[in-house]
Protein backbone atom coordinates (compact mmCIF):
# COMPACT_ATOMS: atom_id res chain seq x y z
CA UNK A 1 0.00 0.00 0.00
CA UNK A 2 2.98 2.33 0.36
CA UNK A 3 3.87 1.99 -3.29
CA UNK A 4 2.35 4.62 -5.61
CA UNK A 5 -0.15 3.50 -8.27
CA UNK A 6 1.63 1.48 -10.98
CA UNK A 7 1.34 4.14 -13.69
CA UNK A 8 2.51 7.69 -12.87
CA UNK A 9 0.06 10.52 -13.66
CA UNK A 10 0.86 12.61 -16.74
CA UNK A 11 3.91 14.75 -15.96
CA UNK A 12 4.86 12.85 -12.80
CA UNK A 13 8.00 10.77 -12.28
CA UNK A 14 8.76 8.10 -9.66
CA UNK A 15 12.31 8.22 -8.34
CA UNK A 16 13.93 5.64 -6.07
CA UNK A 17 16.16 7.34 -3.51
CA UNK A 18 17.65 4.74 -1.19
CA UNK A 19 14.72 3.29 0.78
CA UNK A 20 12.31 6.00 -0.44
CA UNK A 21 10.03 6.53 -3.40
CA UNK A 22 9.97 10.20 -4.41
CA UNK A 23 7.16 11.45 -6.63
CA UNK A 24 8.03 14.53 -8.65
CA UNK A 25 5.96 16.63 -11.04
CA UNK A 26 2.63 16.90 -9.23
CA UNK A 27 1.14 19.94 -7.49
CA UNK A 28 3.55 19.13 -4.63
CA UNK A 29 6.18 16.50 -4.11
CA UNK A 30 5.55 13.31 -2.20
CA UNK A 31 7.82 10.96 -0.27
CA UNK A 32 6.80 7.40 0.57
CA UNK A 33 8.93 5.34 2.94
CA UNK A 34 8.83 1.69 4.05
CA UNK A 35 7.69 0.88 7.58
CA UNK A 36 11.32 1.00 8.71
CA UNK A 37 13.30 3.58 6.77
CA UNK A 38 16.46 1.65 7.65
CA UNK A 39 18.67 4.51 8.84
CA UNK A 40 19.01 6.23 12.19
CA UNK A 41 20.37 9.41 13.76
CA UNK A 42 22.58 11.58 11.58
CA UNK A 43 22.01 9.37 8.52
CA UNK A 44 18.26 9.83 8.84
CA UNK A 45 18.68 13.59 9.26
CA UNK A 46 20.76 13.61 6.08
CA UNK A 47 18.13 11.60 4.16
CA UNK A 48 15.35 13.98 5.28
CA UNK A 49 17.40 17.07 4.42
CA UNK A 50 18.19 15.69 0.96
CA UNK A 51 14.47 15.40 0.16
CA UNK A 52 13.70 18.84 1.56
CA UNK A 53 16.56 20.45 -0.34
CA UNK A 54 15.67 18.65 -3.57
CA UNK A 55 12.18 20.15 -3.58
CA UNK A 56 13.44 23.49 -2.26
CA UNK A 57 15.62 23.74 -5.38
CA UNK A 58 12.47 23.18 -7.44
CA UNK A 59 10.52 25.77 -5.44
CA UNK A 60 7.95 23.12 -4.49
CA UNK A 61 6.33 21.86 -1.31
CA UNK A 62 6.74 18.21 -0.35
CA UNK A 63 4.75 15.76 1.78
CA UNK A 64 6.34 12.92 3.77
CA UNK A 65 3.67 10.47 4.91
CA UNK A 66 4.23 8.80 8.30
CA UNK A 67 2.25 5.96 9.90
CA UNK A 68 1.99 5.61 13.67
CA UNK A 69 3.86 2.28 13.65
CA UNK A 70 6.76 3.47 11.45
CA UNK A 71 10.37 3.13 12.55
CA UNK A 72 12.41 4.74 13.89
CA UNK A 73 10.00 6.21 16.42
CA UNK A 74 11.79 9.58 16.35
CA UNK A 75 11.10 10.06 12.63
CA UNK A 76 8.37 12.68 13.31
CA UNK A 77 10.68 14.63 15.61
CA UNK A 78 13.43 14.64 12.99
CA UNK A 79 11.02 15.75 10.27
CA UNK A 80 9.89 18.65 12.44
CA UNK A 81 13.50 19.57 13.17
CA UNK A 82 14.06 19.77 9.40
CA UNK A 83 11.18 22.22 8.98
CA UNK A 84 8.33 19.83 8.16
CA UNK A 85 4.96 20.67 9.74
CA UNK A 86 2.45 18.00 10.78
CA UNK A 87 -1.08 18.27 9.41
CA UNK A 88 -4.10 16.56 10.99
CA UNK A 89 -3.69 12.85 11.64
CA UNK A 90 -6.01 10.48 9.82
CA UNK A 91 -7.24 7.01 10.78
CA UNK A 92 -6.25 4.17 8.46
CA UNK A 93 -9.21 1.80 8.10
CA UNK A 94 -9.56 -1.43 6.13
CA UNK A 95 -12.81 -3.13 5.15
CA UNK A 96 -14.09 -6.05 3.10
CA UNK A 97 -15.18 -4.82 -0.34
CA UNK A 98 -18.01 -7.38 -0.74
CA UNK A 99 -19.46 -6.25 2.61
CA UNK A 100 -19.72 -2.64 1.39
CA UNK A 101 -21.70 -3.04 -1.83
CA UNK A 102 -25.16 -2.62 -0.29
CA UNK A 103 -26.21 0.99 0.20
CA UNK A 104 -29.42 2.90 1.05
CA UNK A 105 -31.30 4.61 -1.79
CA UNK A 106 -30.19 8.12 -2.70
CA UNK A 107 -32.36 11.08 -1.68
CA UNK A 108 -34.88 12.21 -4.28
CA UNK A 109 -33.26 14.32 -6.98
CA UNK A 110 -29.72 13.07 -6.32
CA UNK A 111 -27.85 10.99 -8.89
CA UNK A 112 -24.35 9.50 -8.90
CA UNK A 113 -22.24 9.31 -12.04
CA UNK A 114 -18.66 8.59 -12.99
CA UNK A 115 -16.80 11.61 -14.40
CA UNK A 116 -13.58 12.23 -16.27
CA UNK A 117 -13.93 15.50 -18.22
CA UNK A 118 -11.93 18.56 -17.28
CA UNK A 119 -15.16 20.51 -16.79
CA UNK A 120 -16.54 18.03 -14.25
CA UNK A 121 -13.21 17.70 -12.44
CA UNK A 122 -13.00 21.49 -12.07
CA UNK A 123 -16.54 21.52 -10.66
CA UNK A 124 -15.51 18.78 -8.25
CA UNK A 125 -12.47 20.79 -7.11
CA UNK A 126 -14.66 23.87 -6.61
CA UNK A 127 -16.99 21.84 -4.38
CA UNK A 128 -14.08 20.57 -2.28
CA UNK A 129 -12.69 24.10 -1.97
CA UNK A 130 -16.04 25.25 -0.60
CA UNK A 131 -16.34 22.29 1.80
CA UNK A 132 -12.84 22.59 3.26
CA UNK A 133 -12.29 26.34 2.97
CA UNK A 134 -9.04 25.79 1.05
CA UNK A 135 -7.93 26.10 -2.55
CA UNK A 136 -8.30 22.63 -4.08
CA UNK A 137 -8.12 23.83 -7.69
CA UNK A 138 -4.93 21.82 -8.36
CA UNK A 139 -6.89 18.63 -7.70
CA UNK A 140 -8.72 18.92 -11.02
CA UNK A 141 -5.49 18.69 -12.99
CA UNK A 142 -4.13 15.98 -10.68
CA UNK A 143 -7.17 13.75 -11.17
CA UNK A 144 -7.26 14.51 -14.88
CA UNK A 145 -3.59 13.53 -15.21
CA UNK A 146 -4.23 10.25 -13.42
CA UNK A 147 -7.21 9.42 -15.61
CA UNK A 148 -5.30 10.31 -18.79
CA UNK A 149 -2.27 8.22 -17.83
CA UNK A 150 -4.09 5.13 -16.55
CA UNK A 151 -7.90 5.29 -16.89
CA UNK A 152 -8.28 1.79 -15.44
CA UNK A 153 -6.41 2.70 -12.24
CA UNK A 154 -8.82 5.37 -10.97
CA UNK A 155 -12.60 5.94 -10.99
CA UNK A 156 -14.01 9.34 -9.98
CA UNK A 157 -17.66 9.71 -8.94
CA UNK A 158 -19.83 12.71 -8.13
CA UNK A 159 -23.28 13.00 -6.59
CA UNK A 160 -25.33 15.80 -8.13
CA UNK A 161 -28.57 17.56 -7.22
CA UNK A 162 -30.14 20.34 -9.25
CA UNK A 163 -27.06 20.61 -11.45
CA UNK A 164 -24.75 21.07 -8.45
CA UNK A 165 -22.12 18.63 -7.23
CA UNK A 166 -22.98 17.90 -3.60
CA UNK A 167 -20.47 15.10 -2.92
CA UNK A 168 -17.51 13.42 -4.62
CA UNK A 169 -15.19 10.47 -4.12
CA UNK A 170 -12.82 8.28 -6.08
CA UNK A 171 -11.42 4.75 -6.13
CA UNK A 172 -7.70 4.17 -6.71
CA UNK A 173 -6.12 0.82 -7.56
CA UNK A 174 -2.68 0.06 -6.11
CA UNK A 175 -0.05 -2.44 -7.14
CA UNK A 176 -1.43 -4.79 -4.47
CA UNK A 177 -3.64 -7.31 -6.26
CA UNK A 178 -6.58 -7.29 -3.88
CA UNK A 179 -6.56 -3.80 -2.30
CA UNK A 180 -7.97 -0.50 -3.55
CA UNK A 181 -8.09 2.90 -1.84
CA UNK A 182 -11.14 5.07 -1.21
CA UNK A 183 -10.32 8.77 -1.52
CA UNK A 184 -12.31 11.99 -1.39
CA UNK A 185 -15.64 11.28 0.22
CA UNK A 186 -16.50 14.93 0.88
CA UNK A 187 -20.09 16.22 1.04
CA UNK A 188 -21.54 19.73 1.24
CA UNK A 189 -22.67 20.46 4.79
CA UNK A 190 -26.34 20.90 3.91
CA UNK A 191 -26.42 17.46 2.23
CA UNK A 192 -24.82 15.45 5.02
CA UNK A 193 -26.70 12.80 6.94
CA UNK A 194 -28.76 11.70 3.92
CA UNK A 195 -26.85 8.58 2.90
CA UNK A 196 -24.88 10.13 0.04
CA UNK A 197 -21.46 9.34 1.53
CA UNK A 198 -22.61 5.75 2.10
CA UNK A 199 -23.90 5.53 -1.46
CA UNK A 200 -20.52 6.59 -2.84
CA UNK A 201 -18.83 3.90 -0.74
CA UNK A 202 -21.25 1.36 -2.19
CA UNK A 203 -20.74 2.44 -5.81
CA UNK A 204 -16.98 2.16 -5.46
CA UNK A 205 -17.24 -1.18 -3.63
CA UNK A 206 -19.30 -2.63 -6.48
CA UNK A 207 -16.68 -1.54 -9.00
CA UNK A 208 -13.88 -2.91 -6.82
CA UNK A 209 -15.57 -6.30 -6.45
CA UNK A 210 -16.18 -6.46 -10.20
CA UNK A 211 -12.43 -5.98 -10.64
CA UNK A 212 -11.54 -8.76 -8.19
CA UNK A 213 -10.66 -6.45 -5.28
CA UNK A 214 -11.29 -7.95 -1.84
CA UNK A 215 -10.25 -5.11 0.48
CA UNK A 216 -10.80 -1.37 0.65
CA UNK A 217 -8.50 1.03 2.51
CA UNK A 218 -9.22 4.58 3.66
CA UNK A 219 -7.13 7.33 5.25
CA UNK A 220 -10.14 8.78 7.06
CA UNK A 221 -10.72 12.21 8.56
CA UNK A 222 -12.33 12.52 11.98
CA UNK A 223 -15.65 13.16 10.19
CA UNK A 224 -15.47 10.05 8.00
CA UNK A 225 -13.94 7.54 10.43
CA UNK A 226 -17.09 7.05 12.59
CA UNK A 227 -19.23 6.41 9.48
CA UNK A 228 -16.75 3.86 8.14
CA UNK A 229 -16.51 2.07 11.49
CA UNK A 230 -20.30 1.70 11.53
CA UNK A 231 -20.09 0.17 8.05
CA UNK A 232 -17.63 -2.46 9.27
CA UNK A 233 -14.23 -0.94 8.51
CA UNK A 234 -11.51 -1.67 11.07
CA UNK A 235 -8.80 0.68 12.30
CA UNK A 236 -5.24 -0.56 11.72
CA UNK A 237 -3.13 2.53 12.42
CA UNK A 238 -3.06 6.29 11.96
CA UNK A 239 -1.20 8.37 9.38
CA UNK A 240 0.06 11.94 9.49
CA UNK A 241 1.26 14.03 6.56
CA UNK A 242 4.35 16.12 7.29
CA UNK A 243 4.63 19.07 4.90
CA UNK A 244 7.58 21.26 4.04
CA UNK A 245 6.87 24.44 2.08
CA UNK A 246 9.25 26.86 0.38
CA UNK A 247 9.72 30.14 2.16
CA UNK A 248 9.32 28.65 5.64
CA UNK A 249 12.35 29.28 7.80
CA UNK A 250 14.10 26.14 9.01
CA UNK A 251 14.59 25.75 12.78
Amino acid sequence: MREPPPTPPRGAVYERVGPLVRIVGQFRGFVSAPRDVGVRGVELDRLIAEQRDYFAARGEAVEWKVRAHDEPTDLPDRLRAAGFVAEDAETVLVGSAPDMVAAPPLPNGVRVRRVSSGHDLRRLAEMLSAVWGQDWSALADDLGSRIEAAPDDIAVFVAEAGGEIVSAAWLVYFGAADVAGLWGGSTRVEWRGRGIYRALVGVRAVLAVDCGIRHLQVDASEDSAPILRRLGFHEVTTTTPYIWRPGVEEP
